[in-house]
């Protein structure tokens, strides 16, 4: 490693502890060093997670950030894709578990996150599907768009997590049940949409490579009363799939 990686590796390092070899770190000046980067990545975590933040209100994201960014710092200098572990870490927070959707809401806020930075890919038409005749369409391999991201919760999260982002309050009319959602991206815009259980099933067997007609069999035997037609027809309009 040359002087100037060497010396900028030792300066990421003494930023996350105050126990150092490095020299400059052992100056009461390095402290502003410090405090910076501290600021950076909870203003970071802030701006992706909004429906935690939502949630809990400032302080207490931020707090409880403050203590994640110390365990887990940034291993990346892009910090628009800061937090793949700050779900995780709210399973062991104790705080955390008065909430008990805050989990699945963090991880829907990851997942907008995920697919805001995938790769990018021309998104499948829905009219070249309807084009084809049923052989044709039942032996149809297709390809999950990158920006894609599956979800599921055991909780209202989804519900919740629409309201929070908004910064709006749940309604009083929530209803406490599973919830699925499937996260995409066309034209740069990432969107939510809510789907039931059996088109995440729909869209894991086609990641895996099956045909329609296989991928429609095996969600079938899962999920017996499942519309195949509808559900093929709400992941297209979400931008599920890729040319």
């Amino acid at each position: 490693m040359n002087g100037l990686a060497g010396f900028q590796g030792d300066f990421a390092d003494a930023l996350d502890g105050d126990a150092t070899a490095f020299a400059p770190a052992r100056q009461p000046a390095f402290a502003i060093y410090r405090n910076t980067a501290m600021r950076a990545c909870l203003d970071a975590l802030e701006a992706n997670f909004p429906a935690v933040v939502c949630l809990v209100g400032r302080e207490w994201f931020r707090a409880a950030a403050a203590i994640h960014v110390t365990q887990s710092p940034p291993r990346d200098p892009r910090l628009t894709t800061y937090g793949e572990a700050f779900a995780e870490f709210l399973v062991a927070f104790p705080p955390a578990s008065e909430l008990p959707y805050l989990v699945d809401v963090a991880r829907l806020d990851r997942l907008w996150v995920e697919s805001l930075v995938a790769a990018d890919a021309n998104v499948l038409a829905a009219t070249t599907v309807a084009s084809l005749g049923a052989d044709a369409l039942g032996a149809l391999t297709l390809r999950v768009h990158p920006a894609a991201r599956p979800f599921a919760s055991s909780l209202p999260a989804v519900s919740i997590w629409q309201a929070s982002r908004a910064g709006m309050a749940v309604g009083e009319d929530l209803i406490w049940r599973t919830e699925c959602a499937v996260v995409t991206r066309i034209d740069n815009e990432v969107s939510v949409t809510p789907v039931e259980a059996s088109a995440l099933r729909f869209l894991e067997a086609i990641a895996e490579g099956s045909s329609l007609a296989d991928a429609a069999f095996s969600t079938l035997d899962r999920y017996p009363d499942a519309r195949i037609d509808l559900l093929l027809a709400s992941l297209l309009e979400a931008g599920a799939f890729a040319t």
